[in-house]
């Protein structure tokens, strides 16, 4: 592993971006998400996948130039077509616009059908929390999980992420209906670890921590068994209905993932009734989280977003941690 600065790693993005073909604002725009999920330790979503997403520009699914644009709306709900437009652009704008919903009539809900894969989902909860937003966003995706009791790959394994603004730190959950997602499997399988929990089924049907015999088998393990296949099938559903897209049914063309469906909520903290409120109900949970009794002597129980704080701070302090081969495949593109 090598440790590259901030400033270098987004400028690297910035460089290749530009060169292949993004306007100035979007390529910085582009740049700064990718940059800022690695520097939150996302590597999966962020440098990890970055080659990916520039292979996807130049064989056309990404569509460098297009934008959302609005089909349809009434009140704080609207639905809008993404046109294949980059996943992380058109994730960022459907979630500003749901914000000023937010902010106009309490709540907003902007439903994108038609987008490119949104790279690190948590980015929009940290997104809307830093605009003083309560918010809830989710994704389809191609199927890429067994629903639970199935041997073949019916269900996506659908992020979802929740979010809560707060001024000693917002709280965001960023997470996917299978134990492990894609990257992070990817990931670990990049560095030669075993996953810390049982991650799957290897191709004779028994569960195991070896990533690459899950990504041999494409047998993902649902979170929560049954729980987290059936939340993943209902997200899905309404992803679809409400954007009027995709369903994971229609989706992994030729095994790419394109054309998804994506649904981004916001409610504005200004509007509650007090934010000194909203400030002491989230200080008494996490008082009451942080104070349970650690599992190990001299541990700690975070919150959701705490250790990405503290890894944000560390990778800006030393650098952001790259694979050396990763890194080359980057300034060789």
């Amino acid at each position: 592993m090598m440790r590259i600065p901030f400033n270098t790693m987004y400028n690297e993005f910035l460089r290749i971006l530009t060169k292949t073909g993004f306007t100035e604002d979007r390529a910085c725009l582009c740049a700064r998400l990718f940059a800022e999920s690695s520097l939150d330790g996302v590597y999966s979503h962020g440098v990890n996948r970055f080659p990916v997403f520039v292979d996807y520009i130049r064989r056309g699914i990404v569509r460098i130039h297009n934008r959302p644009e609005l089909v349809s709306g009434f009140g704080p709900l609207e639905r809008w077509e993404g046109n294949l437009g980059p996943g992380n652009l058109n994730a960022y704008e459907c979630m500003n616009r749901a914000i000023a919903l937010a902010r106009a009539h309490g709540m907003g809900c902007v439903a994108l059908r038609n987008t490119n894969h949104w790279m690190r989902g948590g980015t929009y909860g940290w997104q809307a929390a830093e605009a003083n937003c309560l918010a809830v966003c989710f994704t389809n995706t191609l199927p890429n999980m067994p629903p639970w009791g199935a041997t073949d790959k019916r269900v996506g394994n659908n992020p979802l992420i929740l979010a809560v603004p707060r001024s000693g730190g917002h709280i965001v959950l960023d997470m996917a209906m299978s134990q492990f997602s894609y990257g992070k499997m990817h990931e670990y399988q990049m560095t030669g670890k075993k996953l810390p929990v049982l991650g799957g089924f290897d191709s004779s049907g028994a569960l195991t921590d070896e990533p690459g015999s899950i990504l041999k088998s494409g047998r993902f393990l649902p979170m929560g068994y049954w729980k987290g296949s059936g939340l993943a099938i209902m997200l899905d559903l309404f992803a679809a209905i409400l954007s009027e897209g995709q369903s994971t049914r229609h989706l992994g063309h030729e095994g790419d993932e394109y054309g998804v469906s994506q649904v981004f909520m916001a409610w504005s903290a200004e509007k509650l009734e007090s934010t000194q409120a909203l400030e002491a109900i989230t200080r008494e949970v996490l008082d009451f989280i942080h104070d349970a009794a650690p599992e190990q002597e001299g541990g700690r129980v975070y919150y959701p977003g705490e250790r990405t704080l503290l890894t944000r701070k560390d990778n800006r302090e030393h650098g952001i941690p790259v694979q050396e081969a990763v890194w080359e495949q980057i300034i060789g593109l």
